[in-house]
């Protein structure tokens, strides 16, 4: 006999169904509480509300666990590549070799960008944010691309996958050019995609761009450890856009402007704020550490502990090394990455950070990568953007092949019960 659970309600016994995932999640079905009872549920931010069932990614942040299709990130990102991670995610099977090189061939068909684009990019000034220029121009692409997909089409729908794979990572780096007075460069179809994300935004016609392997292999890992993150603030959003059969490029539109929130997309973005501040301030790691521990004093660090790992974030493991060979490779000599290595020095041994679980996360080590690159501030969510991208798609994709409901949430109302209008001459 399946679970059930009852809910006491007027002197009324409802009983609601318990559906258990593949990893022993349980949840309480109440998509008929208010058919049945009038009620609904309230839950601020949704924090303890299922929106969705999906099979694309499952976080465990009590024990540090993060799989995509059943793989760990761990293994993921030791043995695949970027494309090859997005394609596991979207179409939901790692690919054989034959289908990963038809996949990258097929992005490179569609990497050319119409230059009426480039009119579109210009209509903004120097000093717009990155991703402010990123969602517009991501819905832009609709009206270079009117025509809806239709996603009972098997064909249809590949296309316009690699069609967004690939003219999404051109005008990514189309915003920093821009910023930077840089002529917009050209997608290399010779060369990977990691690789071409390095050339889209630093290599200058004055001369070649020479590409590091150990500075592609950094960046393609920490695309892949960016890729999926279940149901988080961006990746709803593009579900609900998405259900109301609005456009992919829509859909990923308004999961750029979701993700483009301080609250979400901009942790890394904090932490180098929170290293300048520190350095603007003499540079003694010491004081603010102590300011850290110092329960009376509003100081946090940035970039250490996480919401949603109460233990450790298992991306973070993976990434210190990428940011060790990065800085290792490079060999900058930066003051501003000198106070991030000492305050993760402190943080990995000094007993007050360890017995709260308050360990360095992704962000604090994306932010020393993209700053070690020479990426400024502003092109850090972008950065997201670009990793998060195959996870909005396979989201967006398995929503609308369960034929999901078009998201429309309730609300408790709290304003002023029925009255009578008042003349303006009265008031």
């Amino acid at each position: 006999m399946s679970e059930t659970a009852k809910i006491e309600l007027g002197g009324q016994t409802y009983e609601l169904p318990v559906i258990e995932g593949t990893e022993n999640e349980k949840a309480i079905d109440i998509s008929k509480l208010r058919d049945l009872s009038g009620y609904i549920t309230l839950d601020r931010g949704y924090k303890n509300t299922g929106a969705c069932m999906s099979s694309i990614t499952y976080l465990d942040g009590e024990n540090g666990i993060l799989r995509y299709r059943g793989y760990s990130i761990e293994q993921l990102a030791e043995n695949s590549t970027f494309l090859e991670v997005s394609y596991l995610t979207i179409f939901g099977e790692l690919p054989t070799a034959a289908q990963l090189i038809k996949f990258e061939n097929d992005i490179r068909k569609y990497t050319l960008v119409n230059e009426e684009m480039k009119n579109i990019i210009d209509g903004f000034p120097r000093t717009a944010h990155p991703m402010g220029v990123l969602s517009s121009l991501t819905s832009a692409l609709t009206a270079f691309n009117p025509k809806a997909v239709n996603v009972d089409n098997e064909k249809e729908m590949y296309e316009a996958i690699c069609k967004t794979m690939a003219k999404f990572i051109v005008i990514a780096t189309w915003t920093y050019r821009k910023s930077m007075g840089f002529p917009l460069n050209y997608y290399d179809n010779t060369k990977g995609y990691v690789d071409n994300f390095l050339r889209l935004m630093f290599e200058l016609p004055t001369g070649p761009y020479k590409i590091d392997a150990k500075i592609t292999s950094a960046l393609d890992k920490l695309f892949i450890l960016h890729a999926d993150h279940e149901q988080n603030c961006s990746t709803s959003t593009v579900r609900m856009v998405g259900s109301s059969h609005a456009g992919l490029f829509a859909s990923i539109s308004s999961g750029v402007s979701a993700l483009w929130g301080p609250l979400h997309g901009g942790a890394n973005q904090a932490v180098l704020e929170m290293l300048e501040a520190i350095k603007n301030d003499g540079g003694d790691v010491e004081k603010y550490v102590l300011k850290a521990k110092d329960k009376d004093d509003p100081f946090r660090l940035m970039g250490f502990g996480h919401r949603v790992y109460k233990n450790f974030d298992p991306r973070a493991r993976i990434i210190k090394k990428a940011a060790d060979d990065v800085l290792e490779t490079l060999g900058v000599d930066d003051p501003i990455l000198d106070i991030a290595k000492k305050l993760e020095k402190v943080a990995l041994e000094d007993d007050y950070f360890k017995s709260r679980n308050l360990y360095p996360n992704v962000d604090f080590y994306s932010g020393i990568i993209y700053r070690a690159l020479g990426i400024p501030v502003d092109m850090f969510t972008v950065m997201f953007a670009i990793g998060r991208l195959p996870g909005w798609i396979g989201q967006w994709k398995e929503m609308r092949a369960n034929t999901e409901p078009i998201g429309r949430p309730r609300q408790v109302y709290t304003g002023e019960r029925e009255r009578n209008y008042v003349e303006i001459s009265k008031r």
